[in-house]
């Protein structure tokens, strides 16, 4: 729903992090501190691209709902209806996963 309200600019990728899990594989619970940073997040929008020096317009390279993996620091945080979105160049992005 966000990206009918947020549509980013140039080659600006929109990304909403995965979920960090709250229980391990046996059961045990995880306080906040003790989960990681999650580098994962699935793609909520994209900008049109960069246009370079000739004028040019190029394209970003991961499309709406693909998932893909995000550097540990960096982005800009973005509130939306009361959720957090990531506001990363399509550079920054590092990879991203295919089925």
């Amino acid at each position: 729903m966000a990206f009918r309200k947020f549509l980013p600019m140039f080659d600006r990728v929109l990304v909403e992090r995965l979920i960090a899990e709250t229980v391990t594989k046996g059961g045990i619970m995880l306080p906040e501190k003790a989960q990681g940073k999650v580098l994962q997040a699935t793609v909520v929008a994209v900008g049109p691209g960069s246009v370079n020096q000739k004028g040019n317009l190029l394209p970003v390279s991961v499309k709406v709902g693909e998932r893909v993996l995000l550097p540990e620091y960096g982005g800009t945080k973005v509130n939306l209806d009361d959720k957090d979105y990531f506001l990363f160049r399509d550079g920054d992005i590092l990879g991203k996963y295919t089925e």
